[in-house]
């Protein structure tokens, strides 16, 4: 199976590498390229941009976000929806609450299948 993962922080970062410890292939990517390095190195497929990480991904892509609650998550899942399709799944990881879900989920367009 393949994942991606977005936010490669303290929980992403062990998430991913406990993926592939069961080998499972991943495909990560962090606005720290530091990051993406250091997991790139422990045999993650690094992706330097959302596009490039999006390109990567097998369909159907699954791309599960490690990231705080706010605006960087808001941001990035809007972003990255624009570059799935249909069939793909996006996976909130992070500490967002219900509400703001619930809110994006009624404003993006986007099936509330596709958003977990």
């Amino acid at each position: 199976m393949q994942l991606g993962m977005i936010g490669l922080g303290r929980m992403g970062g062990n998430i991913v590498r406990r993926l592939m410890k069961h080998g499972h292939s991943t495909v990560v990517y962090d606005k720290d390229p530091k990051a993406v390095a250091a997991i790139a190195a422990d045999g993650a497929d690094g992706a330097g941009a959302l596009e490039d990480f999006v390109c990567k991904l097998e369909r159907p892509r699954t791309a599960w976000i490690m990231l705080p609650a706010g605006k960087i998550t808001e941001t990035t899942i809007e972003a990255l929806s624009k570059l799935m399709q249909a069939g793909d799944v996006i996976i909130d990881g992070g500490n967002t609450s219900i509400i703001s879900t619930s809110a994006r989920r009624a404003g993006s367009g986007v099936s509330t299948a596709a958003i977990a």
